[in-house]
């Protein structure tokens, strides 16, 4: 259970309605205000996220919801433990069903169809969270780290194998 302070504020709307109407809606989080859920996956909770949601029907006629994301943001570089810049775009669709045996053959048919079964109300915020995790990279890396924080690392220990073959030797007596 999250304190208040630290979920964000939920932006909820009825998603069928909204992409029967065709409505749009765009703005801003700033990070700091998103769930911990997406921010323990970041180095820091700098800038804002900007956000496009349009509601519309696709080309087989099913309610959907277009959500387009783009955010300057800073994820731990898993090499040297730092944090570096990663620009986050995303452009993503989700088709809204109302009967969960048509989604799943909607799911069968289109192994690429993201879909959902659409709720009376959805917080658009989570959506977005749930954007933003699925477009992090999985092991971000700089291409060659800045600092020298590995060789110091390493200075700091023996080899390991130097050790274990210290073991292994006879002691003279």
């Amino acid at each position: 259970m999250y304190h208040a302070e630290f979920m964000s504020k939920p932006i909820l709307i009825d998603p069928l309605k909204f992409a029967r109407e065709g409505r749009s809606l765009s703005g801003q989080v700033p990070v700091g205000e998103l769930d911990e859920r997406v921010r323990s996956d970041l180095a820091d909770t700098s800038g804002e996220v900007r956000y496009q949601l349009d509601g519309f029907r696709d080309e087989l006629q099913r309610l959907s919801l277009r959500i387009r994301l783009t955010a300057a943001l800073q994820v731990t570089c898993q090499r040297c433990l730092d944090g570096m810049p990663f620009s986050l775009t995303t452009d993503s669709v989700v088709t809204l069903f109302t009967n969960q045996d048509k989604l799943e053959e909607a799911c069968d048919l289109d192994d690429a169809l993201d879909a959902i079964l659409a709720p009376e109300e959805l917080d658009a915020t989570a959506l977005i969270e749930d954007e933003i995790i699925m477009g992090l990279p999985h092991s971000p890396k700089h291409d060659e780290c800045g600092r020298d924080t590995l060789s110091l690392a390493k200075a700091d220990k023996p080899n390991p194998f130097a050790v274990l073959a210290a073991l292994k030797r006879p002691k003279s007596e």
